[in-house]
């Protein structure tokens, strides 16, 4: 951002927001820091502030603009200010720090002052006059979308199973000259235009996961709701962001209750191991019912044999899906435990400032990872031995499946979550 007088009350505010979110230091944020930070403005204000958009805002992607007028007001309200007027009031007031009396200026100074003045004063009450009417009609905003006025929901083709159709019916005739957008997921930066005229909107989610569909008017998020595509059991596929993956049929993969893709399926399949690593997936998606993240025991065993050129360190990640939350355990060989990043129960914790060095493992043989939550402490075991834990302060989030990322080959066998009351076997 540029040198405009913004700038200072802009840095307090993304301080203040920092020190509410009690998520650590901002330059230590992910991505999923920001999407989470998106969504909760979202769910406070009503205002959608995408990722791009806060990531610029803290300094993660390089601009030289000041925010909007609306993205200030909405920075403010999230912070707990009615608007960005008077968080810039208010905040003058707290964090001044200078005695009023070193700013006084001489009597000779004064006397200098008023001559000019006399000369100056008409033009310049005409010239604040004009820039007061230009921040007037910049700072004018709309009233707040009547969500009521509005219907969202879904319906999907297949009841479990990928890659699956949904349709989306909404009533958008409301939005007036506001455009309407459909997001299918969390990720509003993903959105997509709709027309306020027609009711329906067809999607294709190529992935298993828990999402949460919204209708946005304008920047106002209206309507929500939540949308679980299931896996119909174990999936294995090789992940393509910019289309339609390659899934691997169960009986190519599934052997009592072993999920393997090794270097003889995917030379079946013409994928190459080099030299760009295939992104294999392996997914497990479904209602488990009453399990959630602050009571629950999750057990599996893996392994990633390939480590030849760019797969030397063997990067394996875990994650454990759920409503609202994702727990992201990572794996590799020893040498690599260096640059390791693990996330759970709202807290990031990155090698560089922690000691992860026993996620570092042999991946040519069959690795146990244990992660248990009781009583707000989650403990992460390998191989029996305890390699991190931490404290629990987040709501608890209901458990809807996991999934696998390996780079290369992969293999996963006896996966179960249990809670003390049941046991849940994958």
């Amino acid at each position: 951002m540029n040198n405009s007088p913004e700038i200072i009350p802009i840095k307090k505010c993304l301080e203040l927001i920092e020190s509410k979110l009690n998520r650590g230091k901002s330059s230590e944020w992910t991505s999923y820091d920001f999407e989470k930070l998106s969504d909760d403005i979202q769910k406070n204000t009503g205002i959608l502030l995408s990722v791009t958009t806060l990531k610029r805002l803290w300094g993660k992607l390089k601009y030289g603009n000041i925010p909007t007028t609306t993205t200030l007001n909405t920075l403010a309200k999230f912070a707990g200010y009615s608007d960005w007027r008077e968080f810039k009031q208010r905040a003058a007031v707290v964090h001044l720090s200078t005695p009023v009396s070193e700013n006084l200026p001489s009597e000779t100074t004064v006397k200098k002052a008023s001559i000019k003045w006399k000369y100056w004063l008409p033009g310049f009450s005409v010239l604040l006059l004009i820039s007061y009417a230009i921040f007037l009609s910049s700072t004018k905003t709309k009233a707040s979308v009547d969500n009521s006025s509005y219907k969202f929901s879904s319906d999907k083709i297949k009841t479990t199973g990928v890659p699956n159709s949904v349709i989306f019916t909404y009533d958008a005739a409301a939005a007036g000259a506001d455009s309407v957008f459909i997001s299918q997921s969390w990720d509003i930066t993903r959105k997509i235009a709709v027309s306020k005229q027609q009711n329906t909107f067809s999607a294709i989610y190529y992935n298993p996961g828990y999402y949460r569909a919204k209708l946005i008017i304008g920047k106002q998020l209206v309507k929500e709701h939540d949308l679980m595509i299931s896996s119909d059991g174990w999936l294995a596929m090789i992940y393509n962001h910019k289309g339609v993956p390659l899934y691997f049929k169960k009986n190519e993969v599934l052997k009592d209750n072993k999920i393997e893709v090794n270097q003889e399926v995917l030379s079946r399949y013409n994928v190459p191991l080099q030299p760009m690593l295939p992104a294999l997936r392996f997914y497990n998606v479904r209602d488990m019912g009453d399990l959630k993240t602050d009571n629950f025991r999750f057990e599996t065993t893996l392994k990633s044999d390939f480590h030849q050129g760019n797969a030397a360190c063997q990067r394996v990640e875990i994650l454990i899906l759920c409503k609202d939350e994702t727990i992201i355990i990572p794996l590799c060989s020893k040498g690599c435990a260096g640059d390791l990043s693990l996330y759970a129960a709202g807290t990031t914790v990155e090698s560089k400032s922690a000691d992860l060095s026993k996620f570092g493992c042999n991946l040519d043989q069959w690795v146990q990872l244990k992660v248990e939550s009781k009583n707000r402490h989650m403990r992460f075991l390998i191989n029996g031995e305890e390699a991190y834990s931490l404290n629990f302060f987040g709501k608890p989030a209901a458990i809807v499946g996991v999934q696998y990322r390996f780079n290369g080959t992969g293999a996963v066998k006896n996966t179960r979550f249990s809670n003390g009351e049941k046991t849940i076997d994958l």
